[in-house]
């Protein structure tokens, strides 16, 4: 079988003439004697921070290629860098994975290594190589180093979360505030808690798509280069093989990862990045899968922000593989990873060194679904960040329809500790972008009590870094004409997590729904995404970009 690159450069035609010629500038005659040709998609950009070092990645990965005897070839990729772009990066990961989708398909390569590392960047990754088909491999970039101020360690976003809280309360001085600043970010790499960012890098591994062992090594440690070298190597053999994604991104691949995020305490992001890859390869896959395969998971790791530690106290404690192998009888060994062979096959002799990081614990920790007459279609709550005794509430609600008037009225607002905060018009539409809203901030003369959690309710995202007691990804949202744009102020809410129900004690049918994030963009990017773009018990992707369309070779214009 004539192999992609091949075809474009085989042969003595003008068309494989111009591809030749137009190479030929540092690449040999015997770079096109059907060598393999591997893209390397990096997503480094200065302007995504915890991206900035994957240049220096992707010179290891070309070392592996050549070696092996493959051409590396540099694809810089639509870059999402979470903490600098507005409104939300989300906004933009199926415009970033359509432009990956196209680009492999429309250029002479036979496989890819995808560099990926703030949070949004390895779901838009697997989303694009998942629908092109071509032999992929991930190379997570890696957790930043633990930084410290006062002596005490920082876990980011986390810790911002909570020293903001503490400015607002009047307990820390904004001046202090400012100096754990320049402590916060001690190395590249990206957020060292379990945020999306480590998550979304662990589960690439438990998916199958990493080189087994990679996975949350630390950005400044020098063995992520190694790694990275040998992502090289193995892409080569990969594309010899045929080993493509629909291969290894199986319904049993999903179920291992949803199990692994439960016992990482990972990322409720991850629900909808899991759901959208599934959508790309056509695995059935549903929020109660998560609900049903991870629900009764024990939580082992104690990472913020659902524990102490931080991703370098993993990595030294063992890293994933000491985490499955405690859950080995949860995983189904039918999962096969790039390498071939099954992810449980690399986990037998994966040792705990650190029994206080990684540890069993009584409670389950999986992500909770939902429904009610607030959430006809779910919602989501993540247990472990939440504060047990609020897990069963019942309060009135107080009803914000934006994040504008939620800043506008939040010091003012009539509420007690045991009101529901109602954050709407923060869906995929609503926004749009569905941004990280949900763990609103509490109101001032609260926080001066002492209070420090409240049940919050809102159809957007929260950080993975982020903690508390939030139901989130309520669907259908209210912008897109879900109950939650019928709810008001004083309405009781009734909060049951082991019941698995969030209600309202009204009629909700009744009401006429209020008019929330009515986003209605002009033209570009936002107009197509507002218009196709689905709810989040689906993955909130591009109704259109659901799906495969492998690898078809463009016709040759020249």
């Amino acid at each position: 079988m004539v192999s992609r690159s091949a075809e474009w450069y085989g042969g003595s035609d003008r068309n494989s003439y111009i591809h030749r010629a137009w190479m030929r500038r540092g690449l040999p005659a015997h770079a096109f004697d059907g060598r393999p040709h591997i893209a390397i998609a990096n997503t480094a950009s200065d302007l995504t921070p915890c991206n900035q070092h994957l240049d220096e990645v992707s010179r290891s990965v070309a070392n592996g290629i050549y070696e092996a005897g493959g051409i590396p070839l540099n694809l810089p990729v639509v870059s999402l860098g979470e903490t600098q772009v507005r409104p939300t990066a989300m906004l933009w990961r199926s415009m970033a994975a359509m432009a990956i989708e196209e680009m492999l398909r429309a250029n002479p390569i036979d496989g890819v290594v995808l560099l990926g590392g703030c949070d949004k960047t390895i779901p838009a990754l697997l989303m694009g190589a998942a629908s092109v088909d071509l032999p992929a491999a991930v190379v997570p970039g890696g957790p930043m180093l633990t930084g410290h101020f006062r002596g005490a360690p920082l876990g980011c976003g986390t810790d911002v979360w909570k020293l903001s809280e503490e400015v607002r309360a009047g307990t820390l001085g904004e001046a202090e505030f400012l100096r754990s600043e320049s402590s916060m970010i001690r190395s590249k790499g990206h957020c060292n808690t379990m945020g999306t960012a480590s998550t979304m890098g662990l589960l690439s591994e438990v998916l199958g798509m990493t080189l087994p062992g990679l996975a949350g090594t630390p950005a400044p440690d020098s063995r992520l280069l190694e790694g990275a070298h040998d992502t090289g190597r193995l892409i080569v053999e990969m594309t010899a093989a045929g080993r493509r994604p629909s291969q290894v991104l199986t319904r049993e691949a999903f179920i291992n990862a949803i199990v692994a995020l439960a016992a990482l305490g990972g990322s409720t992001n991850a629900v909808v990045h899991l759901l959208a890859i599934a959508g790309r390869v056509g695995v059935e896959l549903t929020l109660d899968d998560f609900d049903r395969h991870g629900a009764s998971v024990p939580l082992l790791v104690d990472l913020q922000p659902a524990g102490r530690f931080l991703m370098d106290d993993l990595f030294r404690a063992g890293g994933l593989h000491a985490v499955l192998a405690q859950i080995k009888e949860l995983l189904d060994p039918a999962a096969v990873t790039i390498t071939g062979r099954p992810l449980t096959e690399y986990i037998d002799d994966a040792p705990v060194h650190d029994p206080e990081v990684i540890r069993p614990v009584q409670e389950n920790a999986g992500i909770a679904v939902l429904y009610g007459n607030l959430a006809p279609d779910g919602a989501v709550i993540k247990p472990a960040a939440a504060s047990p005794e609020l897990l069963s509430h019942r309060g009135p609600a107080v009803v914000f329809d934006s994040v504008e008037d939620l800043h506008a009225r939040l010091d003012d607002v009539d509420v007690t500790a045991d009101s529901v905060l109602i954050l709407r018009g923060c869906g995929p539409k609503g926004y749009p972008g569905m941004p990280e809203v949900a763990n609103l901030p509490l109101p001032p003369k609260l926080l001066a009590q002492g209070v420090r959690d409240m049940v919050r309710i809102c159809d957007g995202r929260m950080s993975g870094t982020a903690y508390g007691t939030v139901v989130l990804h309520v669907a259908p949202e209210a912008a897109d004409g879900g109950p939650l744009a019928r709810v008001r102020t004083g309405d009781m809410v009734v909060l049951d997590v082991p019941a698995r129900r969030i209600d309202v004690e009204a009629d909700l049918s009744t009401r006429p729904a209020v008019t929330v994030g009515a986003a209605a963009p002009a033209r570009g990017w936002e107009r197509l995404y507002v218009e196709t773009v689905q709810q989040a018990d689906t993955g909130a992707d591009l109704d259109f970009l659901v799906g495969s369309s492998g690898d078809h070779t463009p016709r040759d214009s020249h």
